[in-house]
């Protein structure tokens, strides 16, 4: 969250998280897709993290 923040992301801290590359945390937006699973006692919960730009949706 933080580091987001002082990068003027703060709106991003989630996608922030699953944000590796460096140019995505700088431009705030998703290049590659990511993936983070995790289970609670009662669900299996998968988070993806996939590019919204027009060009990678129909």
């Amino acid at each position: 969250e933080k580091e987001a923040a002082e990068l003027g992301k703060g709106s991003f801290k989630y996608a922030w998280v699953l944000d590796k590359l460096k140019a995505e945390r700088e431009r705030g937006i998703t290049i590659d897709i990511a993936l983070w699973k995790f289970e609670t006692p009662k669900y299996m919960v998968t988070v993806i993290d996939a590019p919204g730009h027009r060009d990678f949706i129909k």
